[in-house]
C-alpha cells in the first residue's frame, strides 16, 4: 500500500497562498546559515510560493515587482503567513534603468547574494494574423534581456557569496510552453521561455569557475494570475481550477510546496552539484505531449 505523506501546507482562505507549515529539513538547515535571497515577480503568482518557502526555510528574502503598492503588500502578507524577514524592494526589470536602480538599492543593504529567482514575467494575448509589435517587445524585453542583464549586474554580489563548498545559486524561471507547443494564442511567450532555458545552460557554462550554479525550472499549470487569465478566469486566483486540473495528468494543479520544493532543491547543499538543468514542474505535462 502506497503510504499517504501529510501535507506540508494547508489552504489558506480558500485562496492559492497556503501556509508550509513543515519546513523541508534540509532546506531549512542550509538558509538558516543567514541566506539571502532576491525573488523577481514576488508578490504574486509561482514568485510568492517561492518567496513563501524560502522564507519557511529560513531565508531573508527580497521581493521585487513593477507594482510598489502590490510589492509592499506582499512582503506584509508574506511575513505575517511564514515568518522571517521579507523586504519589498519595487523595480521594473524589463529596463535597464530599472535593474540599475534594483541592484543599487540591494547594493545598499547587503554585500552578497546567496540567491537569484529570476520569475518576473508577462505574456502577451493575440492571434497569429493580429499579434503586435508590443506583444514580442515587451514580452522578451522582461523574460529574456531582464534576465540577463540583471545577472550580469549582481554578478559582484554572487561571486562575494560563492564558494567551492556553496556556490550562489541562480534560478530562472522558464515554462513547460517553451519545451513543448503552447495551447493559448501568447505567440511570443514560448519562444521567449524556450530562451531562457538555453540563456541558462550558456550561463551556467559561463559562470559555474566563479562558484555560481544557474538551473532553471519550467511550471506547469499553476493557480496564478496569469493562467487565469488565459483560460477565462479573468485574473482570478480563488476560484475552481478543476476543468484545468482535469487535462494535467496528475489531475490537479501545482502548490507552494510544488514549485518551492524544487527552488529549495536548488538552493540547498543537495543541488550544489546541478548545473545549467532545466526542471519540469508539471505534472507530467511534457511527459505526457508526445512531443
Amino acid at each position: 500500500m502506497e503510504h499517504q505523506a501529510k501535507p506540508l501546507y494547508k489552504p489558506s482562505q480558500g485562496d492559492y497562498h497556503t501556509r508550509w507549515t513543515v519546513a523541508e529539513r534540509e532546506g531549512r538547515e542550509h538558509m538558516a546559515q543567514t541566506k539571502t535571497a532576491l525573488v523577481t515577480g514576488g508578490s504574486r503568482g509561482i514568485g510568492e510560493m517561492i518567496a513563501g518557502g524560502f522564507l519557511a526555510s529560513g531565508a531573508k528574502v527580497y521581493i521585487s515587482s513593477r507594482k510598489v503598492e502590490a510589492c509592499d503588500a506582499a512582503a506584509e502578507r508574506l511575513m505575517k503567513t511564514f515568518g522571517g524577514e521579507c523586504i519589498s524592494v519595487p523595480g521594473n526589470v524589463a529596463e535597464l534603468d530599472g535593474i540599475s536602480t534594483l541592484v543599487e538599492t540591494l547594493s545598499e543593504r547587503e554585500d552578497k547574494l546567496d540567491i537569484l529567482v529570476n520569475n518576473a514575467g508577462v505574456g502577451w494575448g493575440a492571434p497569429l494574423e493580429e499579434f503586435p509589435e508590443i506583444g514580442w517587445d515587451k514580452v522578451m524585453d522582461t523574460n529574456v534581456k531582464g534576465v540577463f542583464f540583471l545577472i550580469q549586474q549582481l554578478l559582484p554580489l554572487l561571486k562575494a557569496s560563492g564558494t567551492p563548498e556553496d556556490p550562489a545559486r541562480v534560478i530562472n524561471i522558464g515554462s513547460i510552453d517553451g519545451i513543448v507547443t503552447p495551447t493559448f494564442n501568447n505567440i511570443s511567450y514560448g519562444p521567449s521561455k524556450a530562451a531562457v532555458h538555453h540563456l541558462t545552460r550558456v550561463l551556467a557554462a559561463n559562470l559555474v569557475k566563479d562558484h555560481i550554479t544557474v538551473n532553471a525550472i519550467a511550471p506547469g499549470p499553476f493557480p496564478t494570475w496569469m493562467l487565469s487569465t488565459a483560460v477565462g478566469f479573468g485574473g482570478a486566483t480563488d476560484v475552481d481550477w478543476d476543468q484545468v486540473a482535469q487535462r494535467n495528468p496528475r489531475r490537479r494543479v501545482g502548490t507552494l510546496e510544488d514549485i518551492a520544493g524544487v527552488a529549495i532543491f536548488l538552493s540547498s547543499r543537495a543541488g550544489a552539484y546541478t548545473v545549467g538543468e532545466t526542471i519540469t514542474c508539471d505534472g507530467g505535462a511534457v511527459a505526457s505531449s508526445h512531443h
